[in-house]
């Protein structure tokens, strides 16, 4: 099959209007399909968003044609998109009728062009004439309510229970869980110049166009980088410098103040999906990403990437990832997940839809997984955020930690106050601790947990409401201590009326608690303030 020629961007603007004019946005779609079908068909159902679209509306006819992937009239499309533009620029092409299937990928009236599908000037406008995209086109919702549009290839989200269909070697995906994490992740303060790695459909560059001067993504898919065109230009956004080839080679010697990246992160025995197996060996893809960053990161700069490492036999997951850390950067490490290999592997070929081939093939490429980790000594694999920021300090901060809970996001401004407590941290020693001023965060609640009627609770948990949602075990002291940290006395002036209070040795329970207190300030319990004027 060739591959099939893409749309032009040269109408986007009408288009865009057209589908504003519609209400083909996130909250028009929740309120055609209701929330049950809108779920389903993030999760590539499509049946409940097909009851939900049997009539005639401008908005349905879109849903129809650009999400569900069906043949619509023409004489339907024309009364919901500049008809004739979207044919000319390869939006939609005509089709032979209503096949009443989800498109299963670009196929070869879709590769012909604009010109096959538009041959003689008929525009559809034949009685019975239908016509069906080229191209997903999903409604996706910026932070500041801004409507924007993701556009990639058919398929990949289309298929229901059995997988979604469209995976091919060069496909481009579109929306996903683990794009929208990242965007969740990344801090959003103005800066001059931020890169995009492996930009795919161009979600990172387009939330990156809000707050960065300059965007440059670069995609080792020259395909990606033509739908990252279309993203920006059907949203609205200002355009990317978008440059061909693999990791850091587009921009040799060149800086940024923002760098993030979705990589294909997979550890897979060989390269055969593009879109997501890193082809490298292992987990040594993400590796070097992370290690070539920081050349990459101007002073002060941060990087955001998802990957996925190894749990190897005989060395701690740990160690690992710290040794991935380049020189001159604090980091902020978490893994949210850890699969066995074989749950992995068959993650993965579900994901690609191997498990719908033949037996034979199936199993065959499930022991060619087993058989990389078992030759690579991996028992599991990680999943997680990595966080750089080029800090430059000799002594840098480097956190490695598991967290599987739930988090809120956005978490940009969470990860910038992570990197503030630990500038904080390095700098105060357990005397300066004790003459410092603490205020409870604002987001923390304290729950005592006991027997009911006990006099006195068996534990106390303090839990963070917002940002990572972290809890924590405290002992009486620790309890007592945040209960009053207000700002308006210093921590030792507080351990020594606890200390009187409970009949302790004041010295001694000031030599024994710095500790929690660096504790609590690392995990954003505590905030250290200002004293108090005099």
């Amino acid at each position: 099959m060739s591959t099939p020629s893409l749309p032009a961007p040269d109408n986007s603007p009408r288009l865009r209007e057209a589908l504003l004019a519609a209400d083909f946005t996130v909250d028009g779609l929740l309120d055609l399909l209701g929330a049950p079908a809108y779920a389903a068909l993030a999760r590539s159902e499509t049946v409940p968003a097909l009851r939900a679209t049997r009539g005639d509306s401008p908005l349905e006819t879109l849903v129809r044609l650009f999400l569900l992937q069906r043949a619509v009239p023409a004489a339907r499309a024309r009364a919901a998109l500049p008809l004739a533009e979207c044919l000319a620029d390869g939006w939609v092409v005509e089709t032979s009728g209503a096949d009443g299937g989800a498109a299963a990928g670009p196929t070869a009236d879709a590769a012909a062009g604009p010109t096959a599908a538009t041959e003689g000037g008929t525009g559809g406008d034949e009685d019975g004439a239908f016509v069906r995209a080229t191209v997903d086109v999903r409604p996706y919702g910026g932070p500041e309510g801004e409507d924007w549009f993701i556009v990639s290839d058919l398929g990949c989200s289309v298929g229901g229970a059995s997988g979604a269909t469209g995976h091919g070697e060069g496909v481009v995906l579109g929306v996903g869980g683990a794009s929208t994490t990242l965007a969740g992740l990344t801090v959003r303060t103005p800066v001059a110049r931020a890169l995009d790695v492996g930009t795919g459909s161009g979600i990172q560059a387009l939330h990156a166009a809000r707050h960065a001067t300059t965007v440059t993504a670069t995609d080792l898919n020259p395909r990606a980088l033509e739908f990252a065109r279309l993203t920006l230009a059907l949203s609205g956004a200002p355009g990317a410098d978008l440059r061909e080839g693999s990791l850091f080679e587009p921009v040799d010697g060149e800086t940024y103040d923002l760098i993030v990246s979705n990589p294909p992160f997979v550890i897979s025995p060989g390269a055969r999906l593009t879109y997501r197996d890193g082809g490298m060996g292992g987990d040594d893809l993400c590796r070097t990403l992370v290690q070539e960053t920081g050349d990459r990161l101007a002073d002060g700069g941060y990087a955001h990437f998802l990957a996925n490492w190894q749990h190897v036999e005989g060395e701690e997951w740990q160690d690992r990832l710290r040794s991935w850390v380049p020189r001159g950067c604090d980091a902020w490490i978490v893994q949210r997940e850890v699969q066995d290999v074989t749950q992995y592997a068959e993650l993965w070929l579900r994901d690609s839809g191997d498990h719908r081939a033949d037996p034979e093939a199936y199993e065959a490429r499930y022991e060619a997984w087993l058989d990389e980790f078992e030759a690579r000594k991996t028992k599991a694999v990680g999943f997680g955020w990595i966080t750089l920021r080029k800090s430059g300090h000799e002594l840098p901060s480097v956190v490695v930690e598991e967290w599987p809970h739930p988090v809120e996001q956005p978490l940009g401004e969470t990860v910038v106050a992570h990197f503030e407590r630990q500038d904080y941290l390095r700098t105060h020693d357990d005397a300066a601790l004790l003459t410092a001023h603490f205020a409870l965060a604002p987001e923390v609640v304290q729950e005592q947990v006991g027997l009911p009627g006990a006099e006195d609770p068996e534990h106390v948990v303090l839990r963070q409401n917002r940002g990572m949602r972290r809890a924590t075990k405290v002992d009486t002291v620790a309890a007592g201590f945040t209960g009053v940290c207000d700002g308006s006395l210093s921590a030792g002036r507080i351990l020594d009326a606890i200390a009187q209070l409970m009949g302790e040795d004041p010295v001694l329970l000031r030599d024994r608690t710095p500790q929690a207190i660096r504790s609590l300030v690392e995990e954003g319990f505590l905030l250290p303030v200002a004293a108090p004027a005099a």
